[in-house]
């Protein structure tokens, strides 16, 4: 009979392998060994099989049950691996990869925005600057048309202020020449009743003086 190699998994299950390389296995009622506890085992068997067998377990010594073990054994790691890590790793740098390119498209979405913040502040500012220039233009105007209606009502006032000393003038002399004209009616009819004797104060003689001064030239009237 073939030597066999048993190795416990777990409590009762015991896994039992063949130096013929046949793998049988004893469990308990309802139970399944692990994948760990099975690679484990494997491993373990596969680093007692030379011992069992009598060979010296020499490593540069062929070995075809410890190479067809070793074999399996990564064999089946790399279906573990395929199975649970790789999907895991692959998971882990797809997200970073999107991460990364989340992040990048985040950095450049901000660059675009703030460019565009920067060209609104920009437009803004020239269009505070505009605004500003235009108003300073519009002052410009206004203190320009002021002082320009400033003058014509300085002007118009001065106009006035000459109208009125004209017409007060003018009526001043009006009043004076006719101040003038009462005096010399009153020293006509005085002296001409000294020289008549007869009191000429009625309004029929007062009316002929007054023909009389009526009659006589400016120049006349300014010497008399």
């Amino acid at each position: 009979m073939p030597a066999r190699l048993a190795v416990r998994v777990h409590r009762g299950s015991v896994i039992r392998i063949c130096n013929n390389g046949r793998l049988t296995a004893k469990l308990r009622p309802n139970e399944q060994p692990s994948m760990h506890n099975l690679i484990f085992a494997l491993l373990q068997a596969a680093q007692v099989a030379p011992e069992e067998s009598g060979q010296s377990g020499d490593l540069l010594s062929p070995n075809g049950g410890l190479m067809f073990w070793t074999l399996v054994t990564f064999v089946i790691l790399l279906i573990i691996l395929g199975r649970l890590v790789f999907p895991k790793i692959t998971a882990a740098v797809e997200a970073r990869e999107k991460a990364l390119e989340e992040a990048i498209e985040g950095a450049k979405r901000d660059r675009e925005e703030a460019a565009r913040a920067l060209a609104e502040q920009q437009r803004q500012i020239e269009a505070a600057r505009a605004e500003a220039q235009k108003i300073i233009v519009e002052g410009r105007q206004i203190g320009d048309n002021l002082r320009a209606q400033m003058i014509e009502e300085t002007h118009q006032q001065q106009q006035q202020m000459l109208e009125r000393a004209r017409s007060e003038i003018e009526r001043e002399k009006e009043d004076a020449i006719a101040e003038l004209r009462r005096e010399a009616i009153e020293l006509a009819i005085a002296g001409a009743s000294k020289v008549i004797e007869k009191n000429l104060d009625d309004q029929s003689n007062r009316k002929i003086v007054e023909s009389f001064l009526s009659s006589i030239p400016p120049a006349e009237k300014k010497r008399g």
